[in-house]
């Protein structure tokens, strides 16, 4: 395992055995053919390492291959070719030790008894995990109060709301105090009260316990809120494996620039002659502006407008990681020409 590194993938790939069915006859009898096995790769050749303490986001659209790397990585799946070690353990050779050593959430499933009070399915996960009990009383505790649990804790589960159960899960993965934790779709489906509750109690025992973690999701608030390094992937390849802060600075062009003036917005806007400005809207007072980043800055911009009209008040937006992650995705960015894989120090 390469020094320092907690996490490693090495050249993983995956592919599946994938049969369909048609209707049509046979024989003189109808009924569902199946068509030959096809090959899907799901994973290709993905490597990476990850320092203990870090939070990487790992992102791409609908079956990029996220989940499946996840799944080989805490051993559910065991890869086509590659290797792997996490916290100096092969996953899908090592289940049972590594079991100890990670926590696993999917947003889309649960690991808590349905019918159970979620205190009893914690107290269930203490046995199965084998935690002492001053440990898992300390694990709860601390669950407790950073995620608010008790006014639930003796609910069923079936009971919960979607974030509720969201929360129980968290403190369920973190029971036994594990190094590494993975996330799969933590936030999805949740209100902006219960997202901003999870993400707070995510860099709280990141900070705290120094707990390294693997994030997937669709929600680039997640990533902006929590991760300084991400890792892109579309078909099962890494595209892009660096500083969240420098994909915004190379693609992230443009900036917003948004005036009050305490009249209504002149409509004499020549005064940027060949500056790389453009007027995106203009209402009453307020009039908004897109300009290059690397072309002009928000300063000067202010100072030719303020000699139009007195401003009453401005607002800068910075480049929206939303758009360029689209753009990455829809093919108007493409990282393999415009930028190689680069890994993030």
């Amino acid at each position: 395992m390469e020094s320092g590194a907690i996490i490693r993938a090495d050249g993983l790939a995956k592919t599946f055995q994938v049969r369909t069915k048609r209707r049509g006859v046979l024989g003189g009898l109808r009924g569902a053919l199946t068509e030959p096995a096809r090959r899907v790769r799901a994973v290709q050749d993905i490597s990476f390492t990850i320092a203990p303490g870090e939070i990487v986001g790992y992102i791409g659209p609908n079956g990029a291959g996220k989940s499946t790397t996840i799944k080989m990585l805490t051993g559910i799946l065991v890869p086509t070719s590659g290797e792997a070690t996490v916290a100096g353990f092969v996953p899908w050779k090592q289940r049972k030790e590594l079991a100890q050593r990670i926590g696993v959430v999917f947003g889309q499933r649960t690991q808590l008894w349905w019918d159970l009070p979620l205190i009893d399915s914690l107290e269930l996960l203490r046995f199965i995990y084998k935690v002492p009990e001053e440990r898992f009383r300390r694990s709860l505790d601390r669950a407790r109060e950073l995620l608010e649990l008790d006014a639930f804790l003796a609910t069923p589960v079936r009971q919960l709301s979607l974030g509720q159960r969201m929360r129980g899960d968290l403190a369920a993965a973190l029971l036994h105090e594990p190094p590494i934790l993975y996330l799969d779709e933590p936030t999805i489906g949740l209100d902006v009260v219960a997202k901003t509750r999870i993400r707070e109690f995510l860099a709280e025992i990141n900070r705290e316990r120094n707990v390294t973690i693997l994030l997937t999701t669709h929600d680039l608030e997640d990533i902006e809120r929590l991760c300084k390094r991400i890792i892109v992937i579309d078909h099962g390849q890494a595209l892009y494996d660096g500083l969240l802060s420098t994909l915004v600075r190379r693609f992230g062009t443009t900036r917003e620039l948004a005036v009050d003036f305490t009249v209504d917005a002149p409509d004499a806007l020549d005064i940027f002659g060949g500056l790389p400005v453009t007027l995106v809207h203009r209402e009453g007072p307020r009039a908004r502006f897109l300009f290059a980043r690397d072309a002009v800055s928000a300063a000067e911009l202010i100072t030719r407008l303020a000699a139009l009209a007195p401003i009453r008040d401005v607002s800068l937006l910075e480049p929206d990681i939303d758009s360029i992650i689209r753009r990455i995705y829809e093919g108007e960015i493409d990282l393999t020409r415009e930028q190689p894989v680069q890994t993030a120090t």
